[in-house]
Formats: structure tokens, sequence, C-alpha cells
């Protein structure tokens, strides 16, 4: 699944209210978070991820891992923030 510009564009608008769903800290991507990632995806379809304690490339990386293991897509990273999107299984 690839987003074009006009539809993140698009998400960006819609999730430009939202507050973070999850919160990584200290322990990192667990699979605990990963599943509770992936439920939220499933009840929300876009979501922003708050990634706590870890440097530039080790967000990227986390960031890679949840959209890799979650078939999901980034729409956006700024900061600490992510926002990823995932369309709702029918």
């Amino acid at each position: 699944m690839s987003l074009t510009e006009k539809i993140k564009h698009d998400l960006r608008g819609r999730g430009h209210t939202l507050k973070p769903v999850v919160s990584i800290g200290n322990a990192g991507l667990t699979k605990a978070v990963l599943r509770e990632i992936e439920l939220s995806l499933d009840h929300h379809e876009l979501m922003k991820i708050k990634i706590g304690g870890a440097e530039r490339d080790e967000r990227k990386q986390i960031i890679t891992r949840i959209c890799d293991s979650l078939d999901a897509e980034l729409v956006q990273a700024v900061g600490h923030i992510a926002l990823v999107y995932r369309k709702k299984p029918d």
C-alpha cells in the first residue's frame, strides 16, 4: 500500500487535532505495545504514536518496524510523534 501525496496531505489535516493514542517509553517497542498499536489502528485507522526515550535513528527504526509489522503507512514523523495510517479491515 502506497499513499499518494494528496492522500498524505488530507491525512495530515485529519491528524493535526489528534492526540497520541500510544506512547512508547524506555522499554522500547515491545510485543504488548505493538499489539496495542494494532488494536488502535483497527479501531481508529489514523493515529499518532509518541516515541519517547529514543534518538532520531532509533525512532526511525521503531517507526519502520511498526509499519512493516502491521502493514501500516507512515504519513508524517515530526520530532517524537509519528502519524500512522492503516485502512480499516472490511
